[in-house]
């Protein structure tokens, strides 16, 4: 696969356009975001018979803090960006595609996170306290519905458990920089080099630790972070393979001269070469 120059292969306009199309996508993802924030989700039927299994410890504060979740799913691959650029001397690691390739993995799945959050209505582990904040049950005598009398956003926020919103925006960021990490250290070159699969595997270590608090901090399901996690997961690697190749296309790997010399040196040879030899007629 050749490489893909855009600068001396497409007009200066025309990857203007296409950058600023980009761009606009994005912003029209993010207010769809906004606007799905504000939707009031279907509220399942919660009866009391199934609260008996919702009546984890009260509401209390997130291990895995709010602010934490952009600062890992797009500062953090931002850090890594520049260090790749500064150590290697070459600033187009911080170009358009790396950015917006980010950029795009985490608002992508933010929108279908909070699609499926609105029309699931899951009711969060911890959904008796926060409808009954004094611990006093109410249930509509014909329906068997809870009446909540608790605080109107967290009683909104109940009901959005899956799939889970802080592991899907963070295997989001973090999974797009493993694969970007995979295709710059060419950890599939078939070398066998341990410390290079180490290295892509510790943005999902560390992404891995966010989801778990969810479930240890009774905020939310198992089966909700685990879709959480794949959602991101895949949304990523989509993402990532828009703007770049798969990390192990060879070709790809093949970097210096020297090497892209002898691999069209080899192919030419491999097509020159008769199908058939003399002898065999």
């Amino acid at each position: 696969m050749p490489d893909i120059e855009w600068g001396s292969h497409t007009p200066q306009s025309q990857v203007a356009t296409i950058h600023k199309h980009g761009w606009l996508i994005l912003l029209l993802l993010l207010v769809i975001e906004a606007i799905l924030l504000m939707i009031e989700p279907f509220r399942r039927l919660a009866g009391e018979d199934i609260m008996t299994d919702m009546k984890y410890p009260p509401l209390k504060t997130n291990t895995g803090l709010f602010w934490a979740v952009p600062i890992l799913a797009i500062v953090l691959p931002f850090v890594v960006f520049l260090v790749c650029c500064f150590t290697c001397d070459n600033f187009h690691d911080f170009q358009y595609m790396h950015v917006a390739g980010v950029i795009s993995s985490v608002v992508l799945t933010a929108m279908i996170t909070d699609a499926l959050k609105d029309t699931v209505g899951q009711q969060r582990p911890d959904l008796f306290w926060r409808s009954f904040p004094h611990g006093i049950g109410v249930f509509d005598p014909m329906m068997k519905d809870v009446i909540c009398h608790g605080d109107k956003a967290v009683i909104k926020e109940s009901y959005k458990s899956f799939p889970s919103g802080h592991p899907s925006w963070s295997f989001a960021g973090l999974s797009y920089l493993s694969w970007y990490l995979a295709g710059k250290i060419r950890a599939f070159d078939r070398r066998s080099h341990i410390a290079k699969l180490c290295i892509i595997h510790f943005p999902w270590l560390l992404v891995a630790l966010v989801a778990i608090s969810h479930v240890d901090d009774y905020w939310r399901h198992s089966q909700d972070v685990f879709a959480g996690a794949l959602l991101g997961s895949v949304v990523a690697a989509f993402c990532h393979m828009q703007f770049f190749p798969y990390p192990n296309d060879m070709n790809e790997l093949l970097t210096e001269p020297a090497e892209k010399a002898a691999a069209a040196v080899a192919a030419v040879t491999a097509l020159s070469r008769p199908l058939v030899s003399v002898g065999d007629h």
